[in-house]
């Protein structure tokens, strides 16, 4: 890595995050029912404001870049839209129709309409209806078996792929004929795309709960992590080949496509790792994106060390903090700078309170598949 940014925001977990177009402002949630914006000063980050509004524990959000709208849900079942007025964020409610919690959120590319996923094991997706100004969901049930996890659109802004409990990543149709007119013969991903249509079903075949999917920038290719310490990769020309790679590394929770041929996944290993896609899917493991650091005591004389277990009442044994930027798990990694198909900044939020902004313009320009300008 040529280069990364660290900014320690608070003492605890941050579970999920996301910022706005300009990349000035954060929201994120500290494992509670609050929302915080925090705003970029200089180089670091201020508190702005806390929304209040969710009764239980945030799970998901989501900033809609061109109308500058936030999308919150949480374990209290409901979902708000929040709108800035007079500099003031105001929530609208929205109809979800669920009776157990919402775990996950995301705004379709156009920002006319979100999906919202739950343990009630559906799929929610909203739309502003006019008539009578308020948000109201559509739900996809069928073939959920468990509580959905993980949620991404299609760049056609049609499809939708979902990750959940019950180990399969799928690709359904989030066509609403209010919002999106006619729907289209066919798709990357199959014929007839009429709302809630399951038009592909993936698993690995381990049984690991599928913690995050991610379409490619193209939308032909589509990546998932599994508890399982598992990255799959199928590519749409090919459904039936399905290319995953098991190692020595632990369960990733979140993952998103830096290029065309590129994925970047993190979780509790607490270090992003980079993977190569080919065309046909055939996936490769790269490089781990952190170098640790050598440890304090590693680099201390006889002396230096003996000193600081006597400062610290320290037995010599105690490891107090990892060698790595993150020091516990990768809650979120997301897009900072650029888009899927050419990302040069991501960042993440961790277990650990830490927000860090990973550069990737410094990748070895050898690493297979990966273009970065």
């Amino acid at each position: 890595m040529s280069g990364k940014s660290v900014h320690e925001l608070i003492v605890g977990p941050i579970t999920c995050f996301a910022l706005d177009k300009q990349r000035q402002k954060l929201a994120f949630s500290p494992n509670d029912h609050t929302v915080h914006i925090y705003k970029l000063a200089g180089n670091k980050w201020q508190p702005d404001c806390v929304l209040t509004e969710h009764g239980q524990n945030v799970t998901g959000i989501d900033w809609a870049a061109e109308s500058n709208r936030l999308v919150t849900c949480g374990a209290d079942r409901n979902a708000y839209v929040w709108t800035l007025q007079e500099g003031k964020w105001k929530p609208t409610l929205v109809i979800l129709r669920i009776n157990r919690a919402a775990t996950c959120v995301k705004w379709s590319p156009k920002e006319d309409k979100f999906a919202v996923g739950s343990g009630a094991r559906l799929i929610s997706v909203c739309y502003f209806e006019e008539e009578n100004n308020w948000w109201v969901s559509k739900h996809i049930k069928k073939p959920l078996r468990s509580t959905v996890t993980s949620l991404d659109w299609h760049p056609s802004n049609i499809l939708l792929a979902a990750g959940s409990t019950d180990f399969k990543a799928r690709v359904f149709s989030g066509h609403i004929k209010e919002v999106d007119g006619k729907p289209p013969k066919e798709t990357q991903w199959g014929e007839k795309p009429s709302f809630g249509t399951c038009l592909a079903e993936f698993s690995n075949g381990r049984g690991g709960w599928v913690h995050d999917v991610s379409f490619s920038a193209g939308g032909d290719k589509l990546a998932w992590v599994g508890h399982d310490s598992s990255i799959s990769v199928v590519a749409s020309s090919n459904q039936a080949q399905i290319y995953t790679i098991k190692g020595e590394f632990l369960p990733f929770i979140s993952c998103t496509w830096i290029t065309n041929n590129s994925v970047v996944a993190g979780g509790h290993d607490y270090v992003p790792l980079l993977f190569s896609v080919d065309d046909a899917g055939q996936l490769t493991f790269n490089q781990k994106l952190d170098v640790a650091k050598k440890k304090e005591s590693e680099a201390m004389s006889a002396m230096a060390k003996f000193r600081t277990m006597d400062k610290e009442a320290s037995t010599g044994d105690s490891n107090k903090a990892v060698n790595t930027t993150h020091q516990n798990s990768i809650s979120q990694i997301s897009i900072h700078t650029g888009d899927k198909g050419n990302t040069s900044k991501f960042a993440s939020v961790g277990v650990d309170g830490r927000f860090v902004i990973w550069d990737v313009k410094g990748l070895e320009a050898s690493i297979a598949g990966l273009k970065i300008a």
